[in-house]
């Protein structure tokens, strides 16, 4: 009386189709939500061809100007519009504890030149290394 047996695994192989199933869903969960990370105050950059600037480590700070010339920062509740003093401070004290934090300025075309270059030299006074400007490349 012989019992036949089917093929049986050792027990040190590892069944991966599972981890493989996970890691996919978690890639997708990323890839939906990374944009959403980027959202700010909807602004109408200006075109311009320009090489980008090298991907950096940190986020960085964004300090968007409005069509209407407010300003809004991306920490804290994005959707209040900011005293120019009080993203000053703020910056300040986000670069004091991060000296190579980036800072960029998200400024709607429609916005004076003046306003903007008084946004950058606030910036700098609160310590920024440097500050970039956004824009969208010509289509």
């Amino acid at each position: 009386m012989s019992r036949s047996r089917g093929k049986r695994k050792p027990m040190s192989e590892i069944n991966v189709v599972p981890y493989i199933d996970v890691m996919l869903v978690l890639l997708i969960i990323f890839m939906v939500t990374a944009p959403m990370l980027m959202q700010g105050v909807k602004v109408d950059l200006p075109e311009a061809a320009a090489d980008p600037v090298e991907n950096q480590d940190s986020e960085p700070l964004i300090v968007s100007i409005d069509a209407q010339g407010k300003l809004y920062l991306n920490l804290g509740n994005e959707e209040q519009a900011l005293a120019l003093a009080t993203i000053k401070d703020r910056v300040s004290k986000v670069v004091k504890r991060n000296a190579q934090k980036p800072v960029l300025i998200w400024g709607d075309q429609s916005v004076p030149y003046g306003d903007v270059v008084t946004v950058m030299v606030a910036l700098q006074q609160a310590g920024a290394p440097s500050v970039g400007l956004v824009t969208e490349s010509p289509q």
